[in-house]
């Protein structure tokens, strides 16, 4: 007789928790996996995907101005924000159907609720018990809107893609990906869209450079950009809502969309009852092969407080399956993972910032390049792109990519194979551009900016 109900539960039918519990599947281990709100997790749901239709969506506007200088005498149509809503209603439908068809194909059963641990090898959803050899938390993270006077009148990402109606005025309060990314899209849309940050530049935590590039290709598109600014409170009137800033100044919105941060996901889930050690910030304490304090209770994704990406979180899925039921010894690299941000125009990155290269590596060279995209000298768009590579010189190896421009995300995937290949800089400047591309500059950047 088996000892256990199932040799694997999983909590949280996100990216990572649905990779994990098939891959477990396919390793012949009997699999759970408990989700109480939607199959496919942040991402699929209310992240990656639905962000990148409505920035597709909110690329047409400016794809119609730009027609013209190319001869097409167009006109920018009416936008429908309710048309929108409701295709990407229906793809995301279509999209948890296919995480229900890929774990019922691997033979993970799928139990509806929220789970909660009562001790390290049981699990209750509702007032249903299951015991498992390993559990795992895969339960990401949820946004957090600071306790002020007004919050409530403030969403969050969760809800900004299913507003009844489309907000004409619209505050973004935060610096990070989903600050900048919703700014575009809105303001792309139609929106009159005021972007505050209380620090003195957004996008923490990028290269210096973007984060100023950023700064002034954003606010070309007409999104209000005010830094060093925060909300002291939010009150509701006939006119809408009124913030009253920090700064002694007052604006009026329709809606207020908080992107300040993201939370573990881990209220309900009885993490109590056990012996699993939480890290300062609030998310769970693992080793590498992603067990917890409590020898049977695993955890990966964002809920771990590394990196919040999409593809982390499968990587780590991957990952935990195969060391824990394929006998693999199968450890994530998280060196050069590449990242992009979809504001408008597109960042991509890969590696080191300056600051940390110079840090870590001492004496580095720097190529930089700024020119206006093909596109735009007959477009008549003043939109400038930015291209950075970070080269250590003891060793020639290109350490850090960084641009902001079309395409971004695309080109930095290349760059990124490159780059974990330990690509140097002769390599690059060997290699044959594609003629006409942006994506040339990388391998036609001959002269350092800095050599130190």
């Amino acid at each position: 007789m088996q000892k256990h109900d199932y040799d694997l539960f999983v909590i949280g039918a996100g990216s990572g928790g649905v990779r994990a519990a098939r891959m477990a599947a396919g390793f012949g281990a009997r699999v759970a996996v408990a989700e109480d709100r939607y199959l496919g997790g942040t991402c699929v749901n209310v992240g990656c995907v639905p962000k990148k239709l409505y920035v597709y969506a909110s690329e047409f506007g400016k794809s119609f101005k730009d027609a013209r200088n190319f001869g097409w005498a167009s006109e920018t149509p009416a936008f429908d924000w309710a048309t929108l809503r409701d295709n990407k209603k229906a793809e995301i439908a279509r999209l948890n159907g296919v995480y229900d068809n890929l774990l019922a194909g691997a033979k993970a059963e799928v139990i509806n609720g929220r789970a909660r641990i009562v001790d390290a090898h049981t699990v209750a959803v509702g007032e249903q018990r299951y015991t498992a050899g390993k559990i795992l938390i895969a339960t990401g993270g949820w946004p957090h809107i600071p306790d002020f006077p007004g919050c409530e009148h403030a969403i969050s990402s969760n809800e900004v893609f299913d507003l009844e109606t489309f907000p004409k005025r619209l505050a973004i309060v935060g610096g990070g990906y989903i600050a900048v990314e919703f700014a575009g899209i809105f303001n792309g849309l139609g929106a009159r869209v005021t972007q505050l940050y209380r620090g003195p530049l957004f996008l923490r935590g990028f290269d210096a450079d973007i984060r100023a590039h950023a700064a002034q290709e954003i606010a070309k598109t007409g999104v209000d950009l005010r830094f060093e600014v925060n909300v002291e409170s939010i009150t509701a009137g006939p006119d809408g809502l009124k913030l009253s800033l920090s700064d002694d100044t007052a604006i009026e919105v329709d809606a207020v969309l908080y992107a300040t941060g993201r939370k573990a996901n881990l209220q309900g889930l009885g993490l109590e009852s056990v012996n699993v050690a939480l890290n300062d910030d609030g998310t769970i304490a693992v080793d590498e092969q992603f067990r917890s304090s409590e020898p049977s209770i695993f955890a990966l994704g964002d809920v771990t407080g590394g990196m919040e990406l999409t593809p982390v979180a499968l990587a780590e899925g991957m990952s935990f399956a195969r060391r824990q039921f394929g006998g693999l010894d199968n450890v994530v690299d998280y060196d050069f993972i590449p990242t992009a941000v979809f504001c408008q125009p597109n960042i991509g990155t890969v590696g080191f910032t300056e600051e940390e290269a110079r840090a870590k590596f001492g004496h580095i060279r720097l190529f930089k390049s700024t020119f206006k995209p093909m596109k735009h000298t007959i477009s008549g768009r003043e939109e400038r792109t930015f291209m950075k590579l970070i080269v250590d010189k003891a060793s020639d190896r290109v350490v850090g990519a960084h641009m902001m421009g079309p395409d971004a995300g695309e080109i930095m995937q290349g760059i990124a194979i490159a780059m974990r290949a330990g690509a140097s800089k002769a390599v690059f400047d060997s290699t044959i551009g594609i003629h006409p591309t942006a994506a040339e500059e990388f391998v036609t950047m001959r002269d350092a900016w800095r050599d130190d």
